[in-house]
C-alpha cells in the first residue's frame, strides 16, 4: 500500500502565499514524477506543476512565475510554493506520483486525498 498525504492548504487573501507539502509512504520501489493537480468546482482536474526524479519541471501557464515546485527524492516528498495567489487559484489541490512498488512491476499513477486552497479577493 502506498499513501500520499498532503498538508498546507487553507484560506489566504489575494496576493498571499501558501506552501503545500506531500509525503509518499508505504511499499515504494521508485518514484518517477511527482507533482500537483487541482480541480475547481465545475471544472476538470488540471496539471499545476510536475517534477521528475531528475529535477525537470513543467508548469501550467497560469502559474508560471508564481508557483515553484521542489522535491526531496530521499524523503519522497514534493512541495509547492505558491506566491501571488489569485482568487482563480481556488481549488482542491491533489498530490500526484507516478511510482512502482517493486523492480518488476510497471509504474502507475497514485493520488492524494486533496487539500483545499481558497483565495479570497
Amino acid at each position: 500500500q502506498v499513501q500520499l498525504v498532503e498538508s498546507g492548504g487553507g484560506l489566504v487573501q489575494a496576493g498571499g502565499s501558501l506552501r503545500l507539502s506531500c509525503a509518499a509512504s508505504g511499499s515504494i520501489f521508485s518514484i518517477n514524477a511527482m507533482g500537483w493537480y487541482r480541480q475547481a468546482p465545475g471544472k476538470q482536474r488540471e496539471l499545476v506543476a510536475i517534477i521528475t526524479s531528475g529535477g525537470s519541471t513543467n508548469y501550467a501557464d497560469s502559474v508560471k512565475g508564481r508557483f515553484t515546485i521542489s522535491r526531496d527524492n530521499a524523503k519522497n516528498t514534493v512541495n509547492l510554493q505558491m506566491n501571488s495567489l489569485k482568487p482563480e487559484d481556488t481549488a482542491v489541490y491533489y498530490c500526484y506520483a507516478r511510482l512502482s512498488t517493486s523492480w518488476n512491476t510497471s509504474m502507475y499513477p497514485d493520488w492524494g486525498q486533496g487539500t483545499q486552497v481558497t483565495v479570497s479577493s
